[in-house]
């Protein structure tokens, strides 16, 4: 063979391995959504708690992921009133345990995100004031700072976690589809996350107040749960330990009077059912929270007891009978005050509702639901999507690019059960049907173990 034909046919070679995925066809299209209904039957849905992306996917060094090791380190000053205090930047390795939980509430968030506990609404929505993402540092150390223990409180907000650290995280970024633009529909706290995650709407709630308590189920909105039932699909909520309040069917005033069985099923029926292959075609799991000896990675629980709970759900789906018909998104509800240099993006209202509550410093701010949180780690987990791969914005069903959402997940299942979205929040969502592959491939039979690690020295 002539020298210059061998170098071609290497360098086809070459381009050939680097090529993207197959996907299906294009986001909202109908062959996409028919490759997408004929491929998946069952979606599981495991949603921890409390990190940001730079924070716990920060190491990551797969290409295509904006993070810390990747694109940084980034600086925070100590005092956003004061530049004269310094500054401090990201860097490898935080604590198993974080102790002092950061500030996640809207106007925590305004703080960290914009540098200020009230900024102008008006300003926000034209454009004329954006996220500067610097505030994370100062208002952990207004929390709980004084000069003895600020690098540690720095620590807690900005460093991220190694591939090391994380190695259950790891194996599933390296092995299945990651999003890096996944944000969160509340820059807020819990509670109204996950109400965004089953409805598109947390119903006016920016906070964890007493109307989503079990004995209380007051939000009204129509559910994922209220929609599969009435459509004679199954589902089921799976629970680790309903002692810490963590069922979210409970939120919802339909889901709870209705007396359904699927309500809140303990977690150990979830592996019974994944082995006898009856799980579901909707399979929602709570982690236990939030605090010490919990699962869902909120502080301050550990990390490594969050890594086991994903492994232990991943290997029971492996193992299934199901496998080959299932998709697993593993995703968390919100960054809780953790440090991501993206700024979130304006979106559509999910209804004409507001909220106020008073700052730390005694203003009152008002927020009209009409902007993301912070990104929040995402990963699509099936032997139908690609291997290794980052998925930057998406597309909503008017062509727009825009980040992925919480309400990404409600866009797309609508596409596989057949319903229409819940509100504007989720029609203007981008949808990520057309991710799922034509051609099945071959997945990892079980995840690593997870490795409990000590706390970080400054």
């Amino acid at each position: 063979m002539h020298p210059s034909a061998l170098i071609g046919l290497l360098v086809f070679a070459a381009a050939a391995s680097a090529a993207p995925p197959k996907r299906s066809h294009s986001a909202h299209s109908a062959r996409s959504i028919k490759n997408f209904k004929s491929n998946i039957k069952n979606v599981v849905v495991l949603e921890m708690e409390n990190r940001s992306l730079d924070n716990i996917l920060g190491g990551q060094t797969i290409k295509g992921l904006e993070n810390p090791i990747n694109n940084g380190p980034f600086c925070n000053p100590y005092d956003l009133n004061d530049a004269s205090k310094g500054k401090v930047c990201s860097t490898a390795k935080d604590f198993d345990s974080i102790l002092d939980d950061p500030d996640h509430s809207v106007t925590g968030n305004n703080i960290e995100f914009y540098g200020t506990f009230t900024p102008d609404n008006a300003d926000i929505s034209s454009g004329k004031l954006t996220p500067a993402q610097k505030g994370f540092v100062h208002e952990q150390l207004r929390q709980y700072g004084d000069d003895t223990n600020k690098t540690e409180l720095a620590i807690q907000v900005l460093n991220y976690y190694t591939e090391e650290q994380v190695p259950v995280l790891t194996s599933l970024v390296q092995n299945y589809l990651t999003f890096n633009h996944w944000h969160s529909d509340h820059p807020g706290p819990t509670n109204p996350n996950r109400a965004y995650v089953l409805s598109g709407t947390s119903a006016g709630h920016g906070t964890n107040d007493e109307d989503f308590d079990a004995d209380k189920h007051r939000l009204t909105q129509r559910t994922i749960f209220q929609q599969l039932s009435e459509t004679n699909h199954t589902w089921k909520n799976y629970y680790t330990d309903p002692d810490t309040g963590m069922v979210d069917a409970w939120f919802f005033d339909w889901t709870f009077s209705s007396g359904n069985d699927k309500l809140a099923v303990p977690l150990e029926n979830f592996y019974t059912d994944a082995a006898a292959g009856t799980l579901p075609e909707f399979s929602f799991i709570d982690p236990s929270c939030c605090g010490t000896g919990t699962t869902s990675m909120h502080p301050t629980g550990l990390i490594s007891d969050g890594e086991k709970l994903i492994k232990d759900v991943y290997d029971a789906l492996r193992a299934s009978p199901q496998w080959n018909e299932t998709l697993f998104v593993l995703t968390f509800d919100e960054t809780g005050g953790f440090h991501d240099h993206v700024p979130p993006p304006l979106a559509p209202r999910p209804d004409n509702l507001t909220y106020t509550e008073t700052a730390p410093n005694g203003e009152k701010y008002t927020f009209e639901f009409d902007r993301l949180g912070g990104r929040i780690p995402t990963i699509l987990i099936s032997p139908w999507v690609a291997k290794g791969v980052v998925e930057q914005k998406g597309v909503n069903s008017d062509g727009k690019t825009v980040s992925y959402s919480a309400s990404s997940l409600l866009r797309t299942l609508g596409y596989l059960w057949d319903f229409e979205p819940f509100t504007p929040r989720v029609g203007g969502a981008a949808s990520f049907e057309h991710l799922i592959q034509r051609v099945k491939r071959d997945t990892l039979s079980e995840l690593p173990e997870p490795k409990a690690f000590k706390r970080v020295k400054a």
